[in-house]
């Protein structure tokens, strides 16, 4: 399915800068940048998940606060590392990929996912400490938990549909 690119200066500029010019014609270059943008989004989405799964109730005998020393950091790791190999793949054809519906469901579910974890670091986790163990998670805390995990699925799915709209 083909859709009409978008013709903004700044993803212009993007697809025809240097980044992008190189991971065109890189034959190693863009296999990289997607292999470390899927090992990042692994990295990511996995701990988030089973950190969800945690405060949804599953092993509720296992300390959330634990579990989150763990899984926390992880989660940004995988962040940090599908940013920017994600920017990379992008440049290659921004004007195209950026109209692509898939490309922009992504897009609303990671932000989706990084408001919801704002709002959970604001919430929920300043009393973690009040359910840590064996303890059900309050209500706001397994909201939050499914919103999490219908985001990050949801951004691993249009990630995975942007090659098929």
């Amino acid at each position: 399915m083909e859709h009409a690119p978008l013709d903004h200066p700044l993803l212009v500029g993007l697809e025809q800068s240097a980044l992008g010019a190189a991971m065109r014609q890189s034959l190693v270059l863009y296999p990289g940048a997607e292999v470390l943008h899927i090992l990042g989004f692994a990295l990511l989405v996995g701990s988030i998940v089973g950190f969800d799964l945690r405060v949804l109730g599953l092993s509720r005998h296992l300390p959330v606060a634990a579990f989150a020393r763990h899984s926390v950091p992880l989660a940004m790791l995988g962040f940090a590392m599908a940013l920017p190999t994600g920017l990379m793949l992008f440049s290659t054809e921004a004007t195209s990929i950026a109209a692509n519906p898939a490309f922009q469901f992504k897009l609303v579910c990671i932000f989706a996912g990084l408001a919801n974890a704002a709002l959970f670091h604001l919430g929920p986790w300043r009393r973690m400490r009040d359910w840590d163990s064996g303890i059900p998670a309050p209500r706001a805390a397994r909201i939050g938990a499914g919103i999490s995990l219908c985001a990050w699925i949801g951004a691993i799915c249009g990630g995975r549909l942007i090659a098929y709209f």
